[in-house]
């Protein structure tokens, strides 16, 4: 329930905590009390607040845009539509999820607006429309066991190359993370932004199945997916003279 208006003078409401809706697949992470204080100090308006919040999330909510609006101009154009939405809606923040969680549901509903306007929309079912038991395109099936496998589900049959006999400055060049890069954004829009939530932003599983209304067991999948077609990419480049 949105907090209503208040009367001058009036006590400000409490925040509460609502608990995740009964059989959902996914649990967001609880407002924590630090959360909660940053909140108030918002809601006062204090500015060091925002800056703080600025400092820390800026960056992020732009790698998150660009996976939605390919055009850095433009996704920067969302991530300050995104802070213009926290400073309007905290007042209604009711604490059912982390504040991150929040502000990031804000900033990826405002890149689907703009990738629609631009007609570069990413379909969002294609987040969330997932079936864990899907074989389709599953990268080196050779390579891992299955995901039904009853003791090493997922895990590697034979573990890949070392590449330790790798220059270390090849391997940490701008070139090869471009590389890198460049094979993210190659992946389907599901594992590219799990991948990029996970291991470039280092959200927790928790997290992101929170941001994206997935299970655990999807978030596994496209986690394991996403980052085995990009360590096959790497490969791919490492090889080459």
């Amino acid at each position: 329930m949105s907090e209503q208006a208040r009367q001058p003078g009036e006590a400000p409401k409490p925040i509460v905590i609502q608990q995740s809706p009964a059989g959902a697949d996914f649990s967001a992470p609880p407002t924590s009390p630090e959360d909660l204080r940053l909140v108030e100090a918002l809601r006062r308006g204090e500015e060091a607040a925002f800056v703080m919040l600025i400092n820390q999330y800026h960056a992020p909510l732009l790698r998150l845009a660009l996976l939605y609006v390919p055009d850095r101009t433009l996704a920067e154009e969302v991530v300050q539509d995104t802070w213009i939405g926290v400073l309007q809606g905290i007042h209604r923040f009711e604490a059912r999820s982390s504040l991150k969680t929040w502000i990031f549901h804000i900033l990826m509903n405002r890149a689907r607006t703009h990738a629609q306007r631009e007609s570069r929309s990413v379909p969002f079912s294609s987040l969330v429309d997932f079936d864990a038991e899907q074989t389709d395109g599953q990268p080196d099936a050779d390579r891992f066991y299955p995901l039904d496998h009853p003791t090493r589900p997922g895990q590697w049959i034979s573990f890949p190359p070392s590449w330790d006999d790798v220059p270390e400055d090849r391997l940490l060049s701008l070139e090869t993370r471009g590389r890198i890069k460049q094979a993210i954004q190659m992946l389907p829009p599901s594992q590219r932004e799990v991948i990029t939530l996970r291991d470039i932003d280092g959200w927790s599983s928790d997290e992101v199945c929170a941001l994206l209304s997935i299970s655990s067991a999807n978030q596994r999948v496209l986690l394991h997916r996403a980052r085995a077609q990009v360590r096959r990419a790497l490969e791919r480049y490492l090889k080459e003279e």
